[in-house]
């Protein structure tokens, strides 16, 4: 179908591709609540076990078949990427729904909430809805992917319910690990004299999942930049500090004289880094420079994956922080240099990500850069007293001439380092 026609509620379309790209998206502004995406795995209506939901505490389905890919802003557009390869969907699975939740608000209040399919292989659209009627809806099915005869294809459903994520999860066989409110105490109940027998137990058709769902997520802010790990249950396991990030392309004029278009794609390498100091004094940085990638299960307790040069969602670059040693650091600043491919951080689209593996994703975006900044200081990350508080910094710095982004940083934070240059 063409990209200009968008469908019907209720309408499908067949799904020629063998993998697709399902990209949410409205628009962005004052006011307007964060929506998140997500993916629940259907068999007869409901999900086998809480791993068939996929969504930014769960970003990736064990089958490989749908993984949540991270939002991406443009100009005063956002949008939020699933990815999903129908060919390793499993055979037993029906039905993929496609859902979106609003964090802080309804969706009366996002503009221009539409879906879209994509061919994965091609980028080509192969079907888009857009959502006019929505009100106090907290939480929208907007399409469905379903099975037909052996082939795949997609229905605008336009379904909202107003219990939010929770409710979207619960309706369809979600366990939700959330606070309830204190029931108020009931005089106890008098003991039937036989209970009846409890009834068979039904084969499970998968494992339930060992602990229920999280929902909750933590956006840092201006207003609220801070959070405490152990309010968030994540004080034990690793945390993976993810950096995503996307450049707007360029086209140079002189191409098309040339009759061609040449994209300029800058090489753009950004390096994710980090200054640690630990209670015992020892101080230092995780940075790919003089392959200085750090240790996981020994002092810093801070390790630094490969390096990426592509800001590619479900990849950028990444560090793990070990919290179960916790208690011998002091204090991390998490910062990135810009290694080589672009003279400032103007026009680039980033999101940090810090994800304990016991506890809610803390999550934020980067303010516009209007200054010639090459070093960026992303979070600092505090011990109080046995917890990790977790500051979101978005500090653009500009090193002094001769000065290297590193030493800038040191600087600013006081760390009181030695820095010798450095190669890759």
């Amino acid at each position: 179908m063409g990209a200009s026609m968008t469908m019907l509620k209720g309408a499908n379309v067949p799904v020629p591709a063998q993998a697709v790209r399902i990209e949410l998206g409205w628009g962005s502004g004052p006011g307007v609540p964060d929506v998140d995406a997500s993916a629940l795995l259907l068999v007869s209506g409901k999900v086998r076990s809480d791993a068939d939901f996929v969504f930014y505490n769960q970003p990736a389905h064990a089958s490989g078949a749908v993984r949540h890919e991270g939002k991406r802003s443009a100009g005063d557009g956002v949008s939020d990427t699933l990815a999903v390869d129908l060919a390793r969907v499993e055979p037993v699975i029906e039905r993929i729904v496609l859902a979106a939740s609003a964090d802080g608000g309804a969706f009366g209040q996002v503009p221009g909430l539409y879906i879209r399919v994509l061919d994965a292989g091609s980028g080509a659209e192969l079907a888009r809805f857009d959502s006019q009627d929505a009100s106090v809806e907290t939480a929208f099915v907007l399409g469905e992917l379903y099975r037909r005869q052996g082939a795949w294809k997609f229905r605008a459903v336009g379904q909202g319910y107003s219990t939010g994520l929770i409710g979207l999860a619960t309706a369809f066989g979600i366990s939700v690990d959330e606070p309830q409110p204190q029931p108020q105490a009931q005089p106890p109940a008098r003991q039937p004299v036989q209970a009846p027998p409890p009834p068979p137990a039904a084969p499970p058709v998968a494992a339930p999942a060992s602990t229920p769902v999280r929902l909750s997520k933590v956006t840092l802010t201006k207003e609220k930049p801070t959070v405490s790990l152990a309010k968030q249950g994540g004080t034990s396991g690793s945390m993976r500090v993810n950096l995503n990030w996307q450049t707007r392309k360029q086209f140079k004029s002189w191409g098309a004289k040339l009759g061609r278009a040449v994209a300029q794609h800058a090489d753009l390498d950004l390096d994710l880094c980090a200054l640690y100091e630990l209670t015992d004094g020892r101080k230092g940085v995780v940075q790919a420079l003089g392959n200085a990638f750090g240790a996981l299960n020994q002092p810093p307790y801070i390790q630094l994956d490969g390096d990426d040069r592509t800001g590619a969602v479900d990849t950028g670059e990444n560090l793990t922080i070990n919290l179960d040693h916790i208690g011998k650091i002091r204090r991390i600043v998490i910062f990135v240099t810009i290694y080589e491919g672009a003279r400032s951080f103007a026009d680039l689209h980033a999101t940090v990500t810090l994800q304990p593996q016991h506890g809610a994703a803390i999550d934020f975006s980067l303010d516009e850069c209007t200054v010639p900044s090459t070093v960026c200081a992303l979070a600092l990350l505090t011990n109080n007293g046995g917890d990790l508080v977790v500051q979101r910094e978005a500090r653009y710095l500009v090193p002094e001439r001769g000065v290297s982004p590193q030493r800038t940083m040191d600087r600013t934070y006081g760390w009181g380092m030695n820095w010798t240059p450095g190669r890759k």
